[in-house]
């Protein structure tokens, strides 16, 4: 059977790689041919989108590391990849998020309450991210020695902390907005019982095929290792900045 051509009236040339064609969307990169202009109504449409079909990507990522943590992380690693936000790239929005938003706690705090140590919001502004990052190959490999008995390799629990500590981060980031009704709280005695808990239950799912109580225990001991190690390093750097 021999389809008509189409007329030449009727090809497309897609803005965004330049490839002609028909129909409504480029075969080749996949974007739609008619290009409507950005407008408010738009942009607020793409919000409700966001939060009301958390389907794919950074959104899907979050909803699963709430409602499934650990388990999530094993079923990435067994394959199911497509849903969510790359590892990395899921660590690094939420470390920018944690950093800007307690930079301006900390700040809001020095500007309207006349309460903090100017040092701090420095901190959270120039040195959390490189702090975080630095840490992180050492973050990697405490556990990998606590669980090196385990199936899983050294970039296999990488990508498990990876998806771990981003869901810190963003505990963080909520957990310092306290700080706008007790100003002289010191939220680190807040975030550690809620990352005890939510870390274990993670390892518990994430190391199934382990004996529960080996689990418990060794993901309480590295995540004070952890912690101690990164809030001694931030306390250290707060110091020389001030």
């Amino acid at each position: 059977m021999i389809f008509p051509m189409p007329h030449s009236e009727n090809i497309e040339t897609c803005k965004s790689c330049g490839f002609p064609g028909v129909e409504n969307y480029c075969s080749r990169c996949g974007q739609a041919y008619q290009i409507k202009r950005i407008t408010l109504k738009g942009l607020l449409h793409d919000v409700f989108h966001l939060f009301t079909h958390l389907d794919k990507g950074f959104g899907y990522t979050i909803k699963q590391l709430v409602v499934a943590p650990g388990s999530m992380q094993r079923k990435y690693l067994d394959g199911e990849r497509s849903k969510h936000q790359k590892p990395f790239s899921m660590f690094f929005i939420c470390l920018t998020i944690a950093a800007l938003s307690r930079y301006w706690v900390y700040s809001a705090l020095l500007k309207y309450y006349n309460s903090g140590n100017p040092s701090e919001a420095i901190f959270f502004h120039e040195y959390m991210a490189i702090m975080q990052v630095v840490l992180l190959p050492l973050n990697i490999f405490i556990t990998y020695l606590f669980f090196f008995n385990s199936k899983y390799n050294y970039a296999e629990i990488g990508v498990f902390l990876l998806y771990t500590i981003s869901f810190f981060f963003l505990v963080a980031s909520c957990v310092s907005l306290l700080k706008f009704i007790w100003p002289d709280l010191d939220t680190a005695y807040v975030e550690l019982p809620i990352i005890i808990i939510y870390n274990a239950i993670t390892f518990i799912n994430f190391f199934n095929t382990m004996p529960l109580w080996k689990v418990v225990l060794k993901s309480i001991v590295t995540m004070l290792i952890v912690f101690l190690i990164i809030n001694s390093l931030e306390d250290w750097i707060i110091q020389i900045i001030g």
